[in-house]
């Protein structure tokens, strides 16, 4: 794949805390402009990659590039600024209770910017509005059903219009409709920034429906990798029995 069309790349990288190892020679691509999801079992270490590319925690070795800079040789300035391209979609959205919704949605802006309230809050409502919210601007976190929070969630983590947005776990713990919903805004948010997306998530039916790209983590490395319907008719014995869910196959249960 040609280097102009990657936006960010995990490089042979290594984690480990003690003994304990995380991920252990993973190299992953992310391309420029599409949505990739990676998959893998409840504890496979697909967060830890949110946070590689967020520049949240640094690896014990290899490297992470996010467009182009290699994060792990970056003085804290740049780091600070290249952060700031990025934005990470929470997994239970991380709202403040004490702020209102359209609060939460404009402190990047308060807090990165010196933009006027006047300017913020014609932002925070386009953001809102591309989640389906403007309604809510005024609502307190606790007002809003879990639908509702995670896509408040995506708009305070869009506000910004990072290059890069990494969403964890997003469709965890709703029902199939509002899982819909959420995979659709997923969708929407992507055109709407032209930027790049990596997803974690479980729910295979929503993967399959937005994803670009898929990798699957399997004791910390990257074991598949490729285009959606290439992943989806793998003959691959990991994969395969991952998508069928069996009980019977290499991975062990």
């Amino acid at each position: 794949m040609d280097a102009s069309s990657i936006y960010a790349r995990l490089d042979d990288v290594t984690l480990s805390f003690g003994e304990h190892v995380i991920l252990k020679n993973c190299s992953l691509d992310i391309v420029r402009g599409a949505i990739t999801c990676i998959v893998g079992l409840s504890g496979a270490g697909k967060s830890t990659i949110l946070r590689l590319l967020d520049g949240l925690i640094e690896p014990s070795s290899g490297h992470v590039y996010v467009d182009g800079h290699d994060l792990c040789h970056t003085p804290e300035r740049k780091l600070v600024e290249l952060r700031q391209k990025t934005s990470l979609a929470f997994q239970f959205a991380a709202l403040l209770d004490s702020l209102t919704i359209g609060e939460n949605v404009g402190l990047p802006l308060r807090e990165h910017t010196a933009l006027p309230d006047e300017k913020i809050r014609h932002i925070v409502d386009d953001a809102l509005e591309s989640v389906g919210l403007r309604h809510v601007y005024d609502s307190l976190p606790n007002e809003l059903s879990g639908g509702m929070l995670k896509r408040a969630g995506f708009a305070r983590a869009i506000v910004t219009r990072p290059e890069l947005v990494l969403y964890d776990e997003p469709t965890t713990g709703l029902d199939p409709i509002v899982t819909n919903l959420i995979t659709d805004t997923i969708l929407r948010l992507r055109q709407k920034l032209d930027g790049t997306a990596v997803v974690i998530s479980h729910d295979l039916h929503s993967i399959f429906r937005m994803a670009d790209y898929v990798a699957m983590l399997f004791e910390g490395a990257i074991i598949a990798y490729g285009p959606r319907e290439e992943i989806r008719t793998s003959t691959n014995p990991f994969v395969q029995q991952f998508l069928t869910g069996s009980e019977v196959g290499p991975i062990p249960v």
